[in-house]
């Protein structure tokens, strides 16, 4: 399988994350994003980022989740990159913001390269970021 990296992964470099469609479990994926960032050995700035980056890829998906929806997250991990990509079923009509959005201009300015795709009912966000040169 190959990510916005590409670079190969497998199986044993993903993580899968499954909560309630709930602002209450962003902490969970904040969380799970700064470990494996930290495993990757990111700088702190570089964590942080990822951190909102996430948070704000989450909440943008929230605002047009199903109702009892679950939010999956799926970090691959690769040797100097870390991709998350946040999925949720939406409501019928439902649109992401548009790439000129203030939204999508923090998550470019937080990330390597952010994307988002809407098919069959469900909306994903993916981000990339990678490691800054030595570290």
């Amino acid at each position: 399988m190959t990510q916005l990296t590409g670079q190969p992964t497998t199986d044993d470099d993903v993580v899968h994350l499954t909560v309630p469609a709930d602002v209450g479990y962003l902490g969970v994926l904040r969380t799970a994003t700064a470990g494996l960032a930290a495993r990757l050995q990111f700088a702190l700035d570089e964590i942080e980022d990822l951190r909102i980056a996430v948070d704000e890829a989450c909440a943008m998906l929230l605002a047009i989740a199903t109702r009892d929806a679950e939010l999956e997250c799926r970090f691959a991990v690769t040797d100097d990159a870390l991709t998350v990509e946040v999925t949720v079923p939406v409501v019928r009509g439902a649109a992401l913001p548009s790439e000129s959005s203030f939204a999508w201009k923090v998550l470019a300015a937080l990330t390597t390269a952010a994307a988002a795709q809407s098919a069959d009912g469900r909306a994903t966000i993916s981000l990339l970021t990678r490691r800054s040169p030595g570290y």
